[in-house]
């Protein structure tokens, strides 16, 4: 792990639990965009530009846009703390035995970009053959419709919904 990856896995993990002490919902909307940016640059350290800039328009941009256009609508409590470290030992328990057993299974995954991984395992030649007999030109667009159909539905649902929630959000404050 180089560095600039242990430095974005702590900062990401840091923010994260800003983002969950913070009992200002302020202070958690600015600390939720810190974290999706932080994601969206180790996505990009990552070379997955895609996932990064989806990252980034979704959870910085639009998630942000829509927590603060709830907020602006809302009013704000004056004084009190903003942070609470009151967890409870059990949260802590189960959330550090949860932690350690995904941590117990990252040395049998297979290293990045390693050609012999199981996922890369004859599935490429399988897409790209299988791609002409759906009449469908292009591999990538035949992954997504044909190969991975529920996926691509269950992802255009949630941009729906995401939708809707935006026009349902504006729409109340002009009534």
């Amino acid at each position: 792990m180089t560095p600039l990856v242990a430095a974005l896995l702590a900062f990401v993990v840091a923010v994260a639990v800003v983002t969950a002490l913070a009992r200002d919902v302020l202070v958690a909307t600015v600390a939720f965009a810190a974290y999706s940016l932080g994601l969206a640059v180790l996505w990009v350290v990552f070379d997955a530009p895609d996932v990064a800039l989806t990252e980034a328009a979704v959870g910085a941009g639009v998630v942000t846009a829509l927590f603060v256009a709830v907020l602006s609508r809302t009013t704000r409590p004056v004084g009190g703390r903003s942070f609470s470290l009151s967890v409870s030992p059990t949260v802590v328990i189960v959330v550090g035995a949860l932690t350690a057993a995904l941590v117990a299974t990252v040395p049998s995954l297979p290293a990045v970009g390693d050609p012999d991984a199981p996922a890369f395992d004859g599935a490429a030649a399988y897409y790209l053959q299988e791609t002409g007999a759906y009449g469908i030109d292009n591999a990538v667009t035949a992954v997504l419709v044909v190969f991975r159909g529920f996926d691509t539905f269950g992802e255009i649902a949630v941009v729906f919904t995401a939708v809707v929630a935006v026009l349902v959000v504006r729409g109340r404050g002009d009534a």
